[in-house]
């Protein structure tokens, strides 16, 4: 007998963990088989280019993802309008010496 009315809602976080996991079991395989040791990649690290796409490639795909955001908004007509200016409330005639 079912005790809840609605089905149970599919877990994200497992599947992302399970994935993530696997991910990187598999991408540590493939290091090892390569020959991927911590003194290649020293030597790999002194190189400029190796330094300037460590520092680009994730600059390269964050602007991408921003990118593909803003297009995903403006596609779907929901850019939000700018507010208006606060307007601060000024009362001149009160005068605070008097209290």
């Amino acid at each position: 007998m079912q005790t809840t009315t609605s089905p149970k809602r599919k877990s994200f976080s497992r599947k992302a963990a399970i994935a993530t996991g696997l991910t990187t079991l598999l991408g540590g395989g493939i290091a090892a088989l390569t020959g991927a040791v911590p003194a290649v990649a020293a030597e790999i690290a002194t190189q400029p280019d190796a330094q300037i796409a460590v520092f680009m490639v994730p600059v390269t795909l964050l602007m991408a993802v921003m990118l593909f955001e803003v297009g995903r908004f403006a596609w779907r007509n929901r850019i939000p309008n700018s507010t208006p200016a606060r307007r601060r409330q000024t009362n001149w005639s009160s005068d605070l010496r008097h209290r």
